[in-house]
């Protein structure tokens, strides 16, 4: 993964660069102390993460984020600083970040976060070749991928979730957008709901109560043990990672915010893990 660094501290970019290369995480393709020469740079450059300081002299992070957002909405931004007011990152999750990593810089944390950022790269690739994977199937492959929804069960099982109220319409519209060689950027929640029922606002409330308990499942296992296998497989291909750590901290009593689920993200992920099973 190509990484670009943005930080108007010498010493923290030199701590970055050395994390990144000690771990094999990526290639550090550039730098920038301030917000304005690094825009240039990202236009230019084009890297698949880009590590912003959220503080800088001349353009702040949020206003970088949310402008580079335009350019590529593909790049991936981590936001880092020592910054613990809450209206500041909600704004800079606002802005486009997902992901967030606090000063003092912390070797482990970096390595998690952006792990995580390189795993969501790859399942986000592979969902969107998905469509061209049907395609170059014959006609009989396609058709057992199509009724073969064993791939899915299994995932929602591990997640804690097969058996819910709403497992049973996740299971539909997995199936559907198969059949359909379709994901859920074709649709928004409540249109793809309006299609099997005659009120999609239930259904999609029984969806997200379900989707809830599968993150609320995968938090718990995240809290008792950081490398459980189903937490490290799941909680971002499913989950944005970053709700699922506020997740945790509601659980451990140190945040009154729970974690938010993305339905379409959800189901999307649903079927990408179904048919790699």
């Amino acid at each position: 993964m190509n990484i670009y660094i943005v930080e108007d501290d010498f010493n923290i970019i030199t701590i970055l660069e050395k994390i990144i290369t000690d771990r094999e995480l990526g290639d550090v393709i550039g730098t920038a102390e301030n917000g304005i020469k690094a825009m240039e740079e990202i236009k230019l450059l084009q890297p698949d993460i880009v590590l912003v300081d959220l503080l800088m002299p001349g353009k702040d992070g949020i206003s970088l984020v949310r402008d580079a957002k335009v350019m590529n909405p593909d790049i991936q931004y981590i936001m880092i600083s020592q910054v613990s007011s809450k209206d500041m990152i909600a704004k800079a999750y606002q802005s486009g970040v997902e992901y967030y990593i606090s000063k003092p810089i912390d070797a482990i944390e970096v390595q998690a976060v952006i792990n995580k950022v390189i795993e969501k790269i790859e399942i986000n690739k592979k969902l969107n070749q998905i469509q061209s994977i049907f395609s170059d199937v014959d006609d009989s492959k396609e058709n057992d991928a199509k009724n073969d929804m064993s791939g899915i069960h299994r995932v929602m099982q591990r997640i804690g979730i097969m058996g819910e109220a709403g497992s049973q319409d996740i299971l539909n519209i997995a199936k559907y957008l198969i059949d359909k060689n379709q994901t859920m950027a074709d649709f928004t929640v409540r249109e793809i709901c309006s299609i099997f029922a005659d009120n999609p606002k239930t259904m999609e409330q029984r969806i997200r109560r379900t989707a809830t308990i599968g993150m609320i499942n995968l938090a718990n296992l995240g809290i008792e043990d950081y490398m459980n296998e189903i937490f490290t497989e799941y909680s971002n291909g499913l989950y944005n990672f970053e709700q699922l750590k506020i997740e945790m901290d509601f659980i451990r009593g140190k945040s009154k915010r729970r974690g938010k689920v993305n339905i379409k993200k959800f189901i999307d992920g649903l079927v990408y893990y179904g048919m790699m099973q």
